[in-house]
């Protein structure tokens, strides 16, 4: 398969998964330009604008492991990227929801996968809370890409092994 029918193949999920990207980058420049850190905005009784950095994963899992993380999680996002690329070659004209909900896997991927590198922890600054005690741990527009990524993926699986059963 050649260089310019791969790319033709991918371009447009590519084109989005960068749109993604871009989408993250800027609105975690917004934030960062107008919040101090640990500064909250009530947006609504339930939702907070935050600033708030991540060396962790999901969750702030191994926030405090004292920094190899980085580099782990850096490594875990690079494969994800690649894999992801390599699985849309192959399906990116025969399935479109499987590529829509990659595509939105990857652009959240390389959003936290650019923080890591450039910054050395991933920016989160959307908070939902329940009044003033319980409070859900911060997170960005990439990690909401990851989140609807993996729901169409579920969602896609659920059609397919559907229109298996009806054959």
């Amino acid at each position: 398969m050649t260089a310019l029918i791969i790319w033709k193949r991918v371009q447009r999920w590519w084109a989005l998964a960068l749109i993604l990207f871009v989408l993250d980058w800027l609105t975690k420049q917004a934030i960062e330009s107008n919040l101090f850190y640990g500064q909250e905005i009530a947006v609504f009784p339930f939702f907070d604008l935050t600033l708030r950095y991540n060396t962790g994963a999901a969750f702030s899992f191994l926030a405090q492991a004292g920094g190899w993380q980085r580099w782990f999680f850096s490594f875990i996002a690079f494969a994800v990227v690649v894999g992801i690329s390599w699985r849309l070659v192959k399906i990116a004209d025969s399935n479109r929801l499987e590529s829509f909900a990659l595509t939105f896997i990857l652009g959240g991927a390389v959003g936290n996968l650019y923080d890591r590198l450039v910054y050395g922890h991933v920016v989160d600054f959307l908070q939902f809370h329940w009044q003033q005690s319980w409070y859900f741990p911060a997170f960005n527009l990439a990690d909401s890409a990851i989140t609807l990524g993996v729901i169409l993926m579920l969602l896609e699986s659920v059609v397919t092994k559907k229109q298996e059963g009806a054959k």
